[in-house]
């Protein structure tokens, strides 16, 4: 048996601690912070995940990478067992001397955005537990111990770095002559006990290490802020943390605070000169000027490279507009023809019901703004704008011996706040 100094202890993921002092009293409860965030990465476009951002505690700070294997993270509190009673050799009960249970089953708290109120649910299960007992000095506890080792061993009946069923190993194991750290993973819902072989005078346990698994809501479909939620475990005998009848706690809950901040990204950038757009026919001017064949339409498609990493609106503002679409008036303010404008999105990007976006019409007004969303951070990708006069429209535009010119504005509006 290879017993590491404080050997391994999980991590990975999305929390970690800031823990809040206070007195040792049973009525006591103790608080921790875990904090994430969600920031757009254009190295990593398709990682659409809250990331971790306080540093761990406890058993992932020895094996991080057995954390960031399994995506779990770790807690160390002050929350402290002390035995109310000695612990009776071989006592017949579990419950009459070192057990652990913890809630390993999924549990569910709802985060609330900062202004609007909007709620989302984060998933939390306990999957490991651990602590540093200490006691008298071992060697004078137990008889034909050949050292310090070989008493913690005797006084259980086998090493604590070996988890009794159903807990598993995990790989911690440091002792001392009177304490050793361990740490056990928690695979099922049921008690770890280990029965003590020789009378235990006192014991206590000094703190509170846990893993914990998360599950957090998909930060693409968030609006931008932070969310704050809290879910509080019991601690105590036969509570969520229990630890048995001998071993009672300094405090009788542990709430974990929740804050996840989400950072959104949208940004478009048009081409330089994109603002002037220019419409021709197909094939340019030329079969006008020079055979008087009239277009059958007038186009120009203008690109431009958006950048998304949450739903947002479009909407267009026209002057002049003619009906329910944009319009173009002549120099002389005589004539107005229609002018349509559509979108067309890149991939990644769709419609709200999940459909591709190829020249959807944008109308002016607030009442017809057009919905997205992205599957994923879409970054610096092209997008098109069309803007077209139709054929019903071109004889008005074009008479032969009449030259005249036509104009007017379109105000492109993305907008995040939907």
């Amino acid at each position: 048996m290879n017993v590491s100094p404080l050997a391994t202890y999980l991590r990975r993921g999305l929390a970690a601690v800031v823990l809040v002092a206070g007195t040792v009293s049973a009525a006591h409860a103790e608080q921790v912070s875990i904090t994430a965030e969600f920031k757009p990465d254009s190295s990593y476009p398709h990682r659409n995940k809250f990331h971790n951002t306080t540093p761990s505690s406890g058993y992932c700070t020895y094996d991080p990478a057995q954390c960031e294997q399994h995506e779990i993270f770790s807690l160390q509190v002050p929350i402290q067992f002390n035995a109310r009673a000695p612990i009776a050799a071989n006592h017949p009960s579990p419950r009459q001397g070192a057990t652990f249970q913890v809630p390993v089953q999924w549990r569910e708290l709802t985060v609330y955005h900062e202004t609007t109120r909007e709620p989302k649910i984060v998933k939390v299960r306990i999957v490991g537990i651990g602590s540093r007992y200490v006691t008298e000095n071992v060697m004078k506890l137990v008889e034909g111990a050949e050292d310090d080792r070989s008493a913690h061993n005797l006084l259980w009946g086998l090493s604590w770095v070996y988890a009794p069923a159903p807990c598993q190993y995990s790989g911690v194991g440091w002792y001392s002559p009177d304490s050793y750290s361990f740490f056990w993973k928690t695979p099922a819902a049921a008690a770890c006990t280990k029965q003590a072989k020789f009378d235990v005078p006192w014991l206590r346990l000094e703190h509170l290490d846990f893993a914990y698994e998360l599950v957090t809501p998909d930060p693409l479909g968030m609006s931008s802020g932070d969310y704050s939620g809290s879910l509080t475990y019991s601690v105590g005998p036969n509570a969520d943390f229990d630890f048995g009848d001998v071993m009672l706690p300094s405090s009788s809950s542990l709430t974990l605070n929740f804050n996840l901040n989400v950072q959104h990204t949208l940004k478009v950038d048009i081409p330089p000169g994109g603002e002037k757009v220019r419409l021709v026919p197909n094939g340019g001017w030329q079969s006008w000027l020079q055979a008087g064949r009239r277009p059958v339409g007038l186009f120009r498609d203008q690109t431009f490279n958006i950048s998304a990493s949450s739903r947002f609106k479009m909407l267009i503002n026209c002057g002049p507009g003619v009906g329910a679409e944009c319009g173009l008036q002549d120099s002389n303010n005589y004539r107005r023809v229609e002018l349509y404008v559509s979108v067309s999105m890149p991939n990644g990007i769709t419609d709200l019901a999940g459909q591709p976006v190829r020249r959807m019409p944008l109308k002016p007004g607030v009442g017809s703004a057009l919905y997205f969303k992205p599957g994923f951070y879409v970054d610096r990708a092209p997008g098109t704008l069309h803007f077209e006069v139709r054929p019903h429209s071109m004889a008005e535009m074009l008479q032969p011996g009449v030259s005249d010119s036509y104009s007017g504005t379109v105000i492109v509006i993305w907008d995040s706040d939907i």
